[in-house]
């Protein structure tokens, strides 16, 4: 995907979260997010888009700490994640495409990291201000979803901090079954995991595969949802549960 198509869906995203959020007010109980009411969810997507956006915009080029959580409720904690997300939907939007600043994972340029990032991020977080109203989200695109999926399995987990391990190598094939090539491989091992795009790869030794299509799988690896199919050994499926979160600490 282009920096255009994220920065695009970060703004749809955001003014969709936003909305949500109004709907449901900021005392109810974010159904994805245990212990978290929409205030607190709200509150930490508008640090991280205030955060971003100093690293662009700023141009800090190794890591700047977060501006901390604001002491804002409701109409006033709305207006401000609303400001915050349009300035760093316009920051992207208007930045050099070769600005040089801190990025943390594998990207072509750190505006093409931070762009992607924040609409998986705010993505997530959307689904999470619907999680608040109940029903079904507002679908994932399958593209989008497959990006997503590779950044979390190829970037996120291929970091030291990741805590998917093993003791003994195993190996977990993850399908989206709506996009015939988007089939990743992770090798699991007391190591870091290594997350391979296997393409269409139907002759690979695994010990479990979680497929589904791309929206509903991107969904679930983030654990917003269950996994729509698990085959083989369904203890990797509760390891992955119990063990992939990414926390911002």
């Amino acid at each position: 995907m282009e920096i255009q198509e994220f920065v695009e869906t970060l703004d749809l995203e955001g003014r969709s979260l936003a909305a949500a959020a109004e709907k449901a007010g900021a005392d109810a109980d974010v159904a994805t997010c245990a212990g978290w009411q929409v205030r607190d969810l709200v509150r930490h997507t508008g640090m991280v888009h205030r955060w971003a956006t100093a690293f662009v915009a700023e141009g800090h080029t190794s890591y700047h700490p977060d501006g901390g959580l604001p002491d804002l409720d409701h109409d006033e904690l709305l207006t401000w994640f609303r400001d915050g997300h349009r300035r760093l939907v316009d920051t992207l939007a208007g930045a050099s495409p070769d600005v040089r600043c801190w990025s943390f994972l594998p990207a072509p340029s750190p505006l093409a990291f931070w762009a992607r990032r924040q609409a998986h991020e705010t993505t997530v977080h959307r689904v999470d201000a619907e999680s608040a109203l109940g029903g079904e989200p507002t679908p994932v695109a399958p593209d989008f979803a497959v990006d997503g999926i590779d950044e979390l399995l190829r970037g996120f987990h291929a970091r030291e901090k990741s805590r998917v391990r093993t003791e003994e190598p195993r190996v977990l094939r993850v399908r989206a079954t709506d996009r015939p090539d988007a089939v990743w491989t992770v090798r699991l091992s007391p190591g870091v995991p290594v997350g391979e795009l296997a393409g269409s790869d139907e002759d690979a030794d695994v010990d479990c595969e979680l497929a589904g299509p791309a929206g509903a799988l991107y969904l679930a690896l983030w654990n917003r949802a269950p996994f729509p199919d698990v085959t083989g050994d369904a203890s990797l499926a509760t390891l992955w549960r119990e063990k992939s979160a990414i926390t911002w600490s």
